[in-house]
């Protein structure tokens, strides 16, 4: 009613109906963590230090999971804690273990870090898995595991990883753009 126009649900419905706009609702909630596992987990080698001293010292690494009219996307990211970039990342149209491994193998021939890195993670079945924990061992990479029920660490380890970095939020806008139809660029 704001310029003094009443009109009810059917007329908006009806109109919306002649001219093809269709509401967009709220889409469910993914779940991107399966920690009821029987899979071995790592100890939390970080222990909260969000700050270490060099490059390459420290990676975080996060699942998050994009809307598109195809179904979801789901995007692995890993972030270098010193730096703060984005040094590897994966797109998959599931959650299973290649995409983390894909992301860590991207960040690894990126940046070759020495030996010792750690790589940490939640405790999710994709970072636990023989297969992932394998290539961490292969590349020389130490596991690092946030605690279980460590909110505060939980909430920092996505923000540092792909929460709230401007380079995931252009590529999220790249794959949900409107013009394109939130399609999926295979």
């Amino acid at each position: 009613m704001t310029r003094g126009i009443r009109v009810g649900k059917e007329r908006v419905r009806k109109l919306m109906q002649r001219h093809g706009i269709k509401a967009s609702g709220k889409r469910k909630f993914v779940v991107t963590t399966d920690s009821k596992h029987n899979l071995p987990i790592a100890s939390n080698l970080l222990e909260c230090n969000f700050s270490p001293e060099a490059p390459n010292q420290v990676w975080t690494s996060d699942i998050t999971y994009i809307a598109t009219d195809e179904g979801w996307l789901y995007l692995t990211g890993v972030i270098g804690l010193f730096s703060r970039q984005v040094v590897g990342w994966s797109m998959r149209d599931n959650m299973q273990t290649n995409a983390v491994t894909d992301a860590m193998r991207m960040a690894w021939f990126r940046r070759r870090p020495e030996p010792a890195l750690i790589f940490h993670s939640d405790h999710g079945s994709q970072y636990c898995s023989h297969e992932f924990q394998s290539e961490l061992k292969r590349f020389e990479m130490k596991s690092s595991m946030s605690r279980k029920g460590n909110c505060w660490e939980r909430q920092r380890t996505h923000r540092e990883s792909v929460g709230s970095f401007e380079g995931w939020q252009t590529v999220r806008q790249k794959i949900c753009d409107p013009a394109r139809g939130h399609r999926r660029s295979h």
